[in-house]
């Protein structure tokens, strides 16, 4: 049995194939116990006195709060370092950049462009490290997701959780081998183009056959990958650092937007929508206008119908960042 207070102390957080099932279920259960704490008003400083690194590649606004909320709430100091302030394998080395923080600073979340300086960051630092997302993985958003799945269903294991849209980014990879580990029936629907490389498949499939005990599909066909889904979920089409992508993208991936017509064909009333945020599904933003200027659609990924129906758990979702996050930071480096 996992003992979360001591299993984890001093480890990293870096990507969901480091971890075992029930390590991942055990701390998706102590956010739900510091969620319920946070909301009896009960003091859970477990990281009293500590100080986190919260370095910052990638703007952000669910992860940055998150972390800075949880390091206080866990009695610690959270100080922010943005691109400009520590300018990782240009001036610095990653592996001195990591040496230097992991002698001033308890834990250090990275959340930037490469996993491979995630990796370096908790080789040399001493100190744990949590990936906040990189190109290829972003677990801390995975314990949020799947927090709010068996908040609202009770349950993980024969789930059928079905993600549509640009299959070839960090969410896809994160949701096709978490699933897979939870014992989820995992679907990824996206355009043959945008679907999962390989050996996520590969890997995603063998933990389903050696350790989770659910399905993986992946799948260009919607009317498959729809049917009898309790979770449709979707990210945006374009990340960050791709914004010249937009007229292929909404070319290629239209037909995949989550909108009624698609939660109809899952032939379930009791289907819920998740969103990892931001997502564009109106008009108030400049990136919303522009796209109606130059394509006329007034949404992308997801209706507005979809998103502001009863079925959305989406600031669900985003407020269960801070509650797994701060699972994370204390049985990674608390004090019990």
């Amino acid at each position: 049995m996992v003992d979360v207070r001591k299993d984890f102390a001093g480890r990293s957080f870096l990507a969901e194939r480091d971890f075992t099932k029930e390590e991942l279920l055990a701390l998706i259960d102590f956010s739900a116990e510091l969620k319920a704490m946070k909301k009896a008003g009960t003091p859970h400083r477990y990281c009293d006195g500590m100080n986190v690194a919260l370095l910052f590649e990638k703007a952000s606004t669910r992860t940055r709060c998150a972390f800075v909320v949880a390091t206080v709430d866990l009695g610690g100091h959270a100080e922010f370092l943005g691109a400009a302030d520590v300018q990782l394998g240009k001036k610095e080395s990653v592996e001195d950049t990591a040496k230097v923080l992991g002698r001033m600073f308890d834990g250090i979340q990275f959340r930037g462009f490469k996993q491979s300086d995630a990796e370096g960051l908790a080789e040399h630092a001493g100190v744990p490290v949590w990936n906040g997302l990189t190109d290829q993985w972003h677990p801390t958003q995975m314990l949020a997701d799947f927090l709010t799945v068996k908040e609202h269903f009770g349950r993980l294991e024969g789930i059928t959780f079905t993600y549509c849209g640009d299959g070839r980014n960090n969410m896809a990879n994160s949701l096709l081998v978490t699933g897979a580990k939870l014992g989820l029936n995992i679907h990824i629907c996206a355009p043959d183009s945008l679907q999962p490389e390989d050996w996520v498949i590969e890997l995603a499939e063998e933990i389903a056959a050696t350790e989770g005990g659910g399905s993986v599909l992946v799948t260009s066909d919607l009317d498959l990958a729809v049917k009898d889904a309790d979770v449709l979920y979707t990210d945006v089409w374009v990340s960050m650092g791709e914004e010249d992508q937009f007229a292929n993208r909404i070319e290629l991936l239209t037909p995949y937007q989550v909108n009624a017509d698609m939660m109809a064909k899952t032939g379930k009333d009791s289907t819920i929508f998740l969103h990892c945020l931001p997502a564009f599904h109106d008009t108030e933003t400049e990136y919303g206008k522009m796209i109606e200027e130059q394509f006329g659609l007034t949404a992308m990924e997801v209706s507005d119908e979809v998103f502001r129906s009863p079925q959305s758990l989406v600031f669900d979702q985003a407020e269960n960042r801070l509650h797994t996050i701060k699972a994370v930071i204390a049985a990674t480096m608390g004090r019990f």
